[in-house]
C-alpha cells in the first residue's frame, strides 16, 4: 500500500496537482471546522454545508495561489467566510439599519460576563441578528477581520462597519438577556 503524505505542505502540493487522495485528505481534515465557520454565518445547517462544499471547490481550484505564508487553515477559513458573505449578498442584499433605540432595549453598556447558555442557544441568538449586523459581528469578533477589511468585503465604509459591530453587540446582548430570562422563567 502506498502511504499518503501526512505532511500538510506536501499534501497541498499534491492536491494542487490534482491528486484526489490528497484533496480528500485535506477535505476530511478541515471540513468539520469549516462547516462550523459556515454555520456561524448561514442557517440552516444544510445550506451551510452547501456553502462549505462550494468553498472547498474554490479552495481546490485556487490551491496553486496558496503561498504557504500563514496557516492553510486560516487561508481556507477566509475563503469560507467570503463564500458565506457572497451567498448572503445574493440571497438578500445587506440591509444595514441606521437607527436602533438603545434605551428601548436597555443595553447602553455591554458587560463581558460569561454566558451560562448552551452554545446552541447562543448560536440561535446570533442567527436572529439581521444579516448585515451578523456578518460584521462574525467577521470582526470571531474571524478577526479588521474593520477596513470588512468594509472592503461588504462594500461599506469603515465607520459603517464599526457602527454595525457596535449595534450587533447591543442587539446580541439584548437577545441573550431575553433568552436567559425565558429560560429561567420556564
Amino acid at each position: 500500500m502506498i502511504q499518503l503524505y501526512t505532511n500538510e505542505k506536501k499534501l497541498i502540493q499534491k492536491a494542487a496537482q490534482g491528486d484526489r487522495k490528497s484533496q480528500k485528505h485535506l477535505f476530511d481534515k478541515h471540513a468539520p471546522k469549516m462547516l462550523s465557520v459556515c454555520r456561524q454565518y448561514i442557517s440552516p445547517v444544510e445550506t451551510a454545508e452547501e456553502i462549505m462544499l462550494n468553498g472547498f471547490f474554490k479552495t481546490f481550484t485556487k490551491l496553486d495561489s496558496f503561498s504557504h505564508q500563514g496557516s492553510f487553515e486560516g487561508w481556507v477559513r477566509r475563503i469560507m467566510v467570503r463564500e458565506c458573505i457572497d451567498h448572503l449578498r445574493k440571497k438578500d442584499p445587506f440591509k444595514f439599519k441606521d437607527e436602533i433605540d438603545e434605551q428601548k432595549i436597555g443595553c447602553e453598556n455591554i458587560d463581558e460576563e460569561e454566558s451560562d447558555l448552551p452554545l446552541d442557544l447562543i448560536q440561535e441568538c446570533v442567527d436572529n441578528l439581521p444579516h448585515g449586523y451578523k456578518s460584521v459581528f462574525m467577521m470582526y469578533a470571531v474571524d478577526g477581520f479588521k474593520h477596513k477589511e470588512i468594509a472592503q468585503a461588504l462594500n461599506i465604509s469603515e465607520n459603517t462597519s464599526k457602527t454595525q459591530y457596535r449595534k450587533a453587540r447591543i442587539m446580541l446582548q439584548a437577545e441573550v438577556q431575553q433568552t436567559r430570562k425565558q429560560r429561567y422563567e420556564a
